[in-house]
């Protein structure tokens, strides 16, 4: 019986190894290079092609591909088949922690400690890279045979929930596993680093009682709970767990995102006193006994100065191109838009990047920054930079091309606004809610007088600022926006109209979780 073969080169065996809401998976072969690969079919909404979707798939699998970390499996390949997008990644071998739970119940205080903290240097590195899992959940930590773990399924959850060039989320999806949803991404589908450690907090609380954070008959049920009920302290039911580990599950699991820990890196140094004693653990690791050439390698990095420089894992190295001033002209510029151009039309952001980086200091230089030539070229680097997913670069980009705008065209221009609008934008996607928030109230100010209160920009301003507030925990600042919002959409469109309808939907959503 021959075996379904995609992409000319990846065969499967003959029945998936796991089925989920996201998609499924298959073990495969690569039959050029003789090895083993997990191949990954992304589900499709209604099971109907969606070219946005497998631009955004393709989009992240690179930037996730990017990512280099022993804690990140590698991504090999990505590609269709029959319109169906897949991921082609590193085979991992070992349990899931959800396996290891079910197996063991409550995990020694050192493992789950160890395995926590292997998590944060993940999110440490994909956070830096301004990606954000959005799905953390046991069954996507592998626990493997050297006492290694893995995070898997980056890149999946992400492609459905990116924010693309003029909305700060997508409504009507919802990312994420309900026993592992921060508040925020209950209330308003919002994902930042802030949402990784509540979803690491309930693994962590799993990990150490053995039993979910929150349970319930439903997921709805479950999902309301993750809003408005408090966890209970690890140490009631479990008082060999020491109160500063208590505590930090407890102050992962806080309901606003602000009142969580600042970042990975915090967290893993706060678990770091608690890897301990790490012995023997079924079902995979079942002897520590002689070397290990994973632990070998990290015995020694483990002895480099922490003052050693390096470069950030997970951002490519810097690209410093001097075009001397003299020698630049506009046929050069042209010829970095053009090549630019080519290369997006790839999808190679971070090259395309760096080829409009490198020219767009000496063209300022040289023409000046109120040139149009140059204000394109400055922009199309903005949007490069925000469609590869580099938020964090992308910000003062759009914050310095705004502010010259403003300077040489005055501040009430479309461009100013635009510039305004995609800066906050970005740091809403990086988990920088209020400051976005802030960005935004002032853009809706302005923006409120020059084009008044029923021009539909305003009115689409007014509901994202609605949804951070959700996303930021500030429910009754959210419903006070969003209750005025609907009103006015009501007055101007009607009942039935499609905004009118989403904005009703988000208040019943709170309604329904405040009874």
């Amino acid at each position: 019986m021959s075996r379904r073969v995609v992409g000319d080169r990846y065969e499967l065996e003959a029945l998936p190894l796991a089925r989920g809401g996201m998609g499924e998976v298959w073990v495969g072969r690569d039959v050029k290079l003789e090895r083993e690969v997990a191949v990954k079919f992304l589900r499709l909404p209604d099971g109907t092609p969606d070219d946005e979707l497998v631009r955004r798939f393709v989009r992240e699998s690179r930037i996730t591909a990017r990512l280099e970390h022993p804690g990140i499996p590698a991504v090999y390949d990505v590609g269709t088949d029959e319109d169906r997008p897949y991921l082609v990644m590193q085979r991992i071998h070992g349990s899931t922690v959800a396996d290891v739970v079910a197996e063991n119940g409550p995990l020694p205080i050192g493992w789950a400690a160890a395995i926590a903290a292997q998590v944060c240097a993940v999110l440490t590195v994909a956070h830096r890279a301004s990606l954000v899992h959005r799905d953390l959940k046991p069954s996507n930590l592998m626990f493997c045979p050297d006492g290694t773990v893995k995070v898997l399924d980056f890149g999946l959850a992400v492609a459905l929930d990116l924010a693309d060039i003029s909305h700060i989320t997508r409504t009507g999806q919802t990312i994420g596993t309900p026993a592992y949803m921060a508040p925020e991404q209950v209330m308003a589908a919002l994902s930042g680093p802030q949402s990784d450690l509540y979803a690491l907090g309930c693994c962590l609380h799993e990990m150490l009682t053995g039993r979910q954070t929150f349970g319930g008959p439903t997921p709805y049920s479950v999902m309301n709970k993750q809003v408005g009920e408090r966890p209970s302290a690890i140490r009631r039911t479990r008082s060999d767990v020491p109160g500063e580990l208590d505590e930090l599950v407890l102050e992962l699991l806080e309901k606003q995102p602000d009142d969580r820990p600042d970042s990975a890196e915090v967290v893993f140094e706060r678990l770091k006193p608690f890897v301990k004693g790490l012995g023997p653990l079924a079902p995979v690791l079942r002897t520590t006994d002689g070397y290990d050439a994973v632990r070998m390698y990290a015995a020694v990095l483990a002895e480099v100065d922490s003052g050693v420089h390096t470069r950030e894992v997970g951002r490519p190295p810097e690209v410093s191109v001097k075009v001397p001033t003299e020698q630049f002209s506009r046929g050069r510029l042209d010829h970095a838009r053009q090549q630019a151009t080519e290369l997006i039309g790839q999808s190679r952001f971070s090259q395309a990047a760096q080829v409009l980086d490198a020219v767009a200091g000496p063209a300022t230089q040289a023409l000046g920054a109120a040139d149009p030539a140059v204000v394109s070229l400055r922009l199309e680097l903005a949007n490069v930079l925000f469609e590869g997913g580099d938020y964090r670069s992308a910000a003062p980009v759009y914050r310095r091309l705004g502010m010259e705008l403003a300077e040489h065209h005055g501040p009430d221009s479309d461009l100013v606004f635009r510039c305004r609008l995609q800066e906050a934008t970005c740091r809403a996607l990086i988990g920088e809610t209020n400051e976005a928030i802030t960005q935004l109230q002032a853009l809706l100010e302005d923006e409120t007088r020059v084009f008044g209160s029923a021009d539909a920009r305003t009115l689409e301003l007014r509901r994202q600022i609605g949804l951070l507030q959700l996303g930021a925990g500030r429910v009754p600042e959210a419903t006070r926006v969003l209750a005025a919002l609907a009103a006015d959409l009501e007055r101007l469109h009607g009942h039935d109209h499609p905004l009118t309808e989403k904005v009703r939907g988000l208040l019943d959503g709170i309604r329904q979780r405040e009874e």
